[in-house]
């Protein structure tokens, strides 16, 4: 007896979802007939894989010197730089380079201030005036 008054409980429910709407579903744009629902559904979704294409490639051929080459490592300009190099100094190598001589005093150019003042030390005030 439980089952056929839950089973009418639900017809009657049905029925009533059927006539009484949700406030979004009287006005705006989902009540147009016409709506269509930005989520597509699961069997919409995506009909084919990505890599199963129903067209083949159509490449043109020519001359390779004619073809215009879309990948980007070959024109970018930072990949043609010459390799960087580095030196690595061993202990031998950083003695010889100690002893030779590379330059002189004589290659650096004159002091500026060559000659020595001097001060009298008798002036009154010491050199400054009062």
């Amino acid at each position: 007896m439980a089952k056929p008054a839950s089973a009418a409980g639900a017809t009657l429910l049905q029925t009533l979802r059927r006539y009484i709407k949700k406030p979004w579903e009287i006005t705006g744009p989902c009540a147009d007939p016409e709506y269509k629902h930005a989520i597509p559904k699961a069997t919409e979704y995506r009909l084919e894989c990505p890599a199963t294409t129903k067209l083949k490639a159509i490449v043109p051929t020519s001359e390779p010197e004619t073809v215009f080459d879309i990948k980007y490592h070959s024109r970018d300009q930072r990949r043609n730089r010459p390799p960087i190099k580095r030196t690595v100094l061993k202990k031998a190598d950083v003695v010889k380079m100690m002893k030779e001589q590379t330059f002189g005093v004589a290659d650096f150019p004159p002091v500026y201030l060559t000659g020595a003042m001097e001060e009298d030390i008798n002036t009154r005030g010491g050199g400054y005036q009062k």
